[in-house]
């Protein structure tokens, strides 16, 4: 009942004794995530205290994942050392890394997402708020006690956007929700997560979240009309944003008629999917769909 992160997964953070890296491993253990090593070269051999549990702290990705059979990687380091600490990721086998690291130059990241393909490690970020699949485990940033376990799927480039239809949906629950990141380059993608929740057998409904700039969710609309089956509801952030300039994301920016919510809108409609105009709207939408669906099963 999960895509990508489940409890089995065995997570290791790096940057983990830094001020957000300890922070935020604090409450992904809180969560259940199972954290079984820090990586910090100046650190090595030491262990942190986090309440009941100590974990141990690694010289390198590598000597992390050969002690504990790690296969996620938490990257919580500055934007200079960010290429560096996925690739290192990569190269040590890591199935998984989630970068929360904002600021990455694009040029790095664009680096870092094609060495990491080519590794077979799968990136969720940069500028993101991870990944969690509730009651089992929890990757990143995203507040934990939001949402129970459910069938739902979320896929989203806004983070608070992302905490958001959480909270509006807790009563029915989550299986897993990825944020992907609004960087004008990310590693995993819209699709990438609808064509996991259409595999996903406990997933009956995924959410969209998108916003203004470029076109991951025109490509998403075409995506969904070819090969998904189940419903799919969405919400686009950034309608009164004014023409031509940057709002918040770095990839958030529309240029003459490309990159506009209602262009993405328009496009998401004509593959069959319901789009709020606003996320409390959305999340009715979803809940009017799941009760139709749940009736036509039924009856």
């Amino acid at each position: 009942m999960a895509i990508y992160l489940t409890k089995e997964s065995k997570v290791l953070v790096q940057g983990m004794t830094g001020g957000e890296g300890m922070k935020h491993t604090r409450r992904m253990l809180a969560a259940g995530t199972d954290v079984v090593g820090g990586v910090n070269p100046r650190k090595a051999g030491r262990t942190v205290d986090f309440d009941d549990r100590a974990v141990p702290v690694f010289g390198s990705v590598r000597e992390g994942v050969e002690a504990t059979g790690a296969d996620v990687s938490v990257v919580f380091v500055p934007p200079a050392f960010a290429r560096a600490a996925v690739q290192e990721a990569a190269d040590a086998g890591i199935a998984l890394a989630v970068v929360i690291t904002e600021g990455i130059p694009v040029h790095d990241s664009v680096a870092f997402h094609a060495y990491a393909a080519a590794k077979g490690t799968r990136v969720v970020g940069p500028n993101c708020p991870g990944l969690i699949t509730p009651g089992q485990s929890n990757a990143g940033i995203i507040p934990a006690d939001i949402a129970k376990p459910g069938r739902i799927g979320l896929v989203s480039k806004s983070g608070t956007l992302t905490y958001q239809l959480m909270h509006e949906l807790r009563d029915i629950g989550f299986s897993t929700c990825v944020g992907i990141g609004g960087d004008p380059v990310v590693g995993t993608t819209h699709i990438d997560c609808l064509a996991a929740f259409q595999d996903d057998p406990d997933t009956e409904l995924v959410v969209l979240i998108g916003e203004i700039g470029g076109d991951a969710e025109e490509r998403a609309a075409a995506h969904i009309r070819d090969h998904v089956t189940k419903p799919v509801v969405a919400y686009i952030a950034g309608f009164t944003a004014p023409e031509g300039k940057t709002m918040g994301h770095a990839g958030a920016i529309v240029s003459g008629s490309s990159g506009t919510a209602q262009a993405k809108k328009e496009a998401l409609e004509a593959a069959g999917v319901l789009v709020g105009g606003t996320p409390t709207e959305t999340a009715r939408l979803v809940l009017d769909r799941l009760t139709a669906e749940r009736d036509v099963t039924h009856s």
